[in-house]
């Protein structure tokens, strides 16, 4: 028996008429309009961002309580009912698309109805989304402090301790193979000898210095732009409600926040997103230059490089039996990839600031918190499956560093540059180790050419 359509939706009124809405939605008018209008893409708000978004109403229906502009069971509604969807995330009750109205509205709005809706079925008090969940508040100062609330919640929870989790598990490997000569590479070309903790304490600090430019970002991240409502002024919203507000956020997080001095910058401008994202990309380059080193040096394993072996994770071909690719940096270079493209969105829509308000606020937020957990999660998969798994093959390093005829620069200064290069290019085509044409061709002895072109000695560098 087909089952009658007939109650599979309900009818609701905005300030513009009548919605048709499913039955059984917890969002309202507002989000349904914005969901008939903006049938873009499958992008909807990070969760991230929701969840950030709703820690907001909280601490807003909090400070108008203290400042008297609400009465108490409409605040405990609020929280309650924000608390609620915190605890009970559902990501159909958010379906609005991330290319909306520049201002966010839509998914404010999202926000305010869902929040209303919930307090009215599951604890039986009426709020209105607008009068009491937006109380004191306009999109266009809720939306960017959303954006700055949840970038920084995750750079501070997730990003850093990741990016330090990289580092140490670097730091750990360089001292297991500290001592370890190998041949260095420039031009993709054999080059002077370094040590294997060389190259990867190199690795370490790029790694670190991203780690303390995005430290320094956060200065600015932290501060938000709440109480300067619509255009900056603060209309309708009391004197002392940002204070409040902050005071309330802070109260009830580990993570604490701070007032923006200037919201008319803050609404206006996404500069704190644009700065952020650039060290993200920072972080993104340097993933890639230490995922590329890992795929060059396990290239092989009988034609490449064959430096390092990288841990096997999974088979390499779907034809070709037992081949075993180096998955994980190549991962992390398409990731990385993304972070990079987020970047080029993010500048070009932080340059959308028209007059009081930017108009790109949703795409700024999704592209943002996309990065964040993508640096973030192949930080730690780098870390966990390639930096602290890769096995040295020293059989291989040595008989690379052997046959290396660059070694002939340590004796630039004996026999001339001239002199040297003709050594390098003939013991290079004999297939020669370097000590040995350098011996028939220079009235060096054996011994002191030994220590002259002693593999560890020239990773330590200057004229001794």
């Amino acid at each position: 028996m087909i089952k009658s359509k007939k109650n599979k939706f309900r009818t609701e009124k905005d300030s513009m008429g009548k919605v048709k809405l499913p039955r059984d939605s917890l969002y309202g008018p507002q989000t349904q309009r914005a969901i008939d209008n903006f049938n873009i893409s499958n992008l909807t708000m990070p969760h991230d961002f929701i969840n950030s978004l709703l820690l907001i109403k909280i601490a807003a229906a909090k400070a108008n309580l203290k400042l008297n502009l609400i009465d108490k069971k409409k605040s405990f509604a609020i929280v309650k009912s924000a608390n609620y969807l915190i605890k009970n995330y559902d990501h159909d009750n958010f379906p609005v698309d991330v290319f909306q109205t520049g201002s966010g509205t839509s998914t404010n709005m999202n926000v305010n109805e869902v929040i209303a809706n919930i307090s009215k079925k599951v604890f039986k008090t009426q709020i209105h989304p607008n009068d009491d969940v937006n109380m004191s508040q306009s999109s266009n100062d809720v939306i960017p402090s959303t954006i700055n609330h949840s970038a920084y919640k995750l750079v501070i929870e997730k990003l850093i301790p990741s990016l330090e989790l990289l580092s140490k598990e670097i730091d750990i490997k360089a001292k297991k193979v500290k001592n370890i000569v190998k041949t260095g590479r420039t031009h993709l070309m054999d080059a002077m000898p370094i040590t294997f903790d060389q190259e990867l304490y190199a690795w370490k600090s790029q790694i670190d210095n991203n780690l303390f430019s995005l430290k320094s970002c956060c200065i600015r991240l932290n501060k938000l732009p709440i109480g300067g409502t619509a255009v900056g002024t603060g209309i309708n919203a009391h004197k002392n409600f940002s204070k409040e507000f902050i005071k309330a956020l802070n109260k009830d997080n580990t993570i604490k926040y701070s007032e923006k001095s200037n919201k008319f910058e803050g609404i206006s401008s996404q500069d704190d997103a644009v700065l952020l994202s650039s060290h993200l990309k920072s972080i993104a380059v340097s993933i890639i230059k230490i995922s590329n080193d890992l795929r060059w040096m396990n290239s092989g394993p009988g034609s490449g490089i064959s430096d390092i072996t990288l841990k096997s994770l999974q088979p390499g071909s779907s034809i070709m039996p037992g081949k075993v690719n180096p998955v994980i940096p190549e991962a992390a270079i398409m990731s990385c990839s993304q972070i990079i493209g987020n970047d080029s969105t993010i500048t070009y829509c932080g340059q959308s600031g028209n007059f009081q308000l930017n108009v790109t606020l949703p795409v700024i937020a999704y592209n943002l918190i996309q990065s964040i957990n993508l640096a973030s999660n192949t930080a730690v998969s780098i870390a966990k499956k390639a930096v602290s798994t890769f096995v040295i093959n020293e059989k291989n390093i040595l008989a690379s560093l052997n046959a290396n005829p660059i070694l002939v620069t340590a004796l630039n200064r004996i026999i001339g540059y001239e002199k040297g290069a003709y050594i390098a290019k003939k013991a290079y085509k004999l297939g020669r180790p370097i000590v040995e044409v350098a011996l028939q061709e220079t009235d060096l002895t054996e011994k002191e050419l030994l220590k002259l072109l002693n593999p560890l000695d020239l990773t330590k560098g200057g004229i001794k």
